[in-house]
């Protein structure tokens, strides 16, 4: 098992043999397809809620890769591995959390912004961008930012997870 330096702040990290994954609770919008998906390994109900043991590795990689925010991300606990991982493993630190990742002699990944709409959700934007709020106050964001649809955050404009409390629904 290989050395872990891929603390960040507020998150907690949970691990298996094979991998270690990471949540950052401040990033969930509580799109909820962990616990939908794999309650054995993702229960919200249990503390601690994550059980690295629940299910098969390949099973909780194909899961935490559905996460469509930083919230779960995953490394291999083997180094070599981390080298060898493919786009497709969404949520792996080197594509999500690349500041994380030791990566030296390569180029810095680009970082295209990308807008989704979280099913019953928030807007979830990623990438380099530049916000804007009313008043015309800019600021450059790096990285994910969710925004409130259902209009009942405490946080306005961003999500704060009350669209669950709320039973927002996509019209």
């Amino acid at each position: 098992m290989g050395t872990d330096n891929f603390q960040f702040t507020g998150a907690r990290k949970y691990t298996n043999d094979e991998i270690t994954v990471y949540w950052k609770p401040s990033a969930c919008v509580h799109a909820s397809y962990c616990y939908r998906e794999l309650i054995e390994v993702f229960d919200p109900g249990r503390r601690p809620w994550v059980d690295m043991k629940g299910a098969p590795t390949a099973e909780i990689i194909r899961v935490v890769n559905l996460c469509p925010t930083e919230a779960l991300t995953w490394k291999w606990n083997d180094e070599e591995k981390n080298k060898n991982v493919t786009p497709d493993q969404t949520n792996h630190i080197n594509f999500k959390r690349p500041e994380l990742a030791t990566q030296s002699g390569t180029d810095e990944p680009e970082n295209p912004v990308s807008v989704k709409i979280m099913p019953d959700g928030p807007v979830v934007i990623s990438g380099n961008f530049i916000f804007e709020y009313s008043g015309n106050r800019k600021e450059f964001r790096e990285g994910l930012l969710s925004l409130c649809r259902c209009g009942a955050s405490h946080q306005m404009p961003f999500c704060d997870g009350h669209h669950r409390k709320i039973g927002f629904e996509d019209k």
